[in-house]
């Protein structure tokens, strides 16, 4: 069974939701990957509730369709918006990083609704290429999606990925970067400098477009589109913002990894309160 899909102001909605949730869950935990769990949060909020046929109802169908979070470390967000999704109980957020919880800090398949363990960075893209041939081969309708991190993008296994994905024509594929362009140790530019991103994957054969990864309407006229090109795979560079929604936490290399104080609660929650006002 399809979901119908949620309009783009409910959608614009869920994303406040959604980040009170992953503040919410991660002070509770006293641990979590706050910045990245923010920025990436409106790509996966399209693609549950707006692009991907996946759902608790059809997740054992094979034409369903297949979502791995490469970027696993910022499962946060992950857990918020499957728990919106009902593949479990919201409050199961409650035992996050708790002992004998399985709701630990990177994906695992001991959650309902995740299709892959990730969290060694690299081995995502390489996972979904293998669901995308498999799907080809099955003459399946299912489409394959996975998001990547910024700093993910160094490690060779992707470049490997990249080939493989435009050799065998794989535009039932398609990777999204969360290009927030900070990593746990400085920027991109200070660690491993990506561009120029777009031409280096046009080079390997992929069709790219660049969106504004924390606009809803952007990235759901970007994310409807696919396949950009018959015949090969698509690649969104979505220039996200570290920390989105908190002010004092956007942009702010400290919160790769971080849990608010009590005072520092209260103000990230008076600001998104404010923000679905608005």
């Amino acid at each position: 069974m399809k979901r119908e899909k949620m309009e783009v102001d409910l959608m614009i909605e869920k994303s406040v939701e959604y980040r009170r949730n992953i503040i919410k869950y991660i002070f509770n935990a006293k641990a979590g990957h706050t910045g990245g769990s923010l920025s990436v949060v409106d790509i996966l909020n399209v693609l549950y509730n707006r692009i991907m046929n996946v759902s608790p109802e059809n997740f054992d169908s094979n034409e369903r369709d297949r979502f791995v979070q490469s970027k696993g470390h910022c499962v946060e967000a992950l857990y918020v918006v499957l728990a919106d999704q009902g593949f479990f109980p919201e409050e199961d957020l409650l035992t996050l990083c708790k002992f004998n919880s399985p709701y630990i800090g990177h994906p695992t398949k001991y959650i309902p609704g995740i299709e892959q363990n990730t969290g060694g960075l690299g081995h995502g893209l390489s996972i979904c290429c293998g669901n995308a041939i498999a799907a080809k081969k099955d003459n399946s309708p299912a489409k394959v999606y996975t998001v990547l991190g910024d700093g993910e993008m160094a490690e060779g296994s992707n470049w490997e990925a990249f080939m493989l994905a435009a050799h065998y024509k794989l535009d039932n594929l398609c990777a999204i970067l969360d290009y927030n362009k900070l990593q746990i140790s400085g920027s991109n530019a200070e660690v491993m400098a990506l561009e120029p991103l777009d031409k280096k994957l046009e080079a390997f054969g992929w069709a790219v477009k660049h969106v504004d990864g924390n606009d809803i309407n952007a990235l759901t006229e970007t994310l409807e589109s696919l396949p950009f090109e018959d015949g090969k795979p698509s690649f969104v560079i979505a220039h996200t913002t570290k920390g989105k929604g908190v002010s004092y936490m956007e942009n702010n290399l400290k919160w790769h990894h971080g849990v608010p104080s009590e005072e520092q609660y209260k103000i990230a929650m008076d600001e998104l309160n404010l923000a679905e006002i608005a």
